[in-house]
């Protein structure tokens, strides 16, 4: 895995204040250069045999490949939860400058 490659990692929430927290956390901590946060998303899924659907929030974190291990440890300690949505995307293409400032803004792994 190099270092350097980039990857969007989505993570589902309860709310967008939630989010933004969380989101926070990670990039002050280095973990991602940013995140955006899009609220109202309508998910329909399957918890502990039943189908569900809730209104939520939806995070859009750019980082490195390196740092998801991190994210996730992050969500388990953070987000509320039990089994927090945290999927990561390879990105094959970016701006060379958006490229670099994501990986200037994040912690070299």
């Amino acid at each position: 895995m190099a270092a350097d490659e980039l990857v969007d990692v989505s993570i589902a929430g309860p709310d967008e204040d939630q989010l933004a927290d969380f989101t926070r956390l990670l990039v002050e901590k280095r973990l991602a250069a940013c995140g955006n946060i899009i609220p109202g998303v309508r998910s329909i899924y399957r918890w502990e045999g039943e189908i569900e659907e809730a209104e939520e929030a939806l995070a859009l974190l750019h980082t490195r490949r390196s740092l998801v291990p991190a994210i996730i440890e992050a969500a388990n300690e953070h987000h509320p939860y039990d089994v927090p949505q945290v999927l990561a995307v390879p990105v094959s293409e970016a701006h060379p400058g958006y490229r670099q400032w994501v990986l200037d803004s994040t912690l070299a792994e």
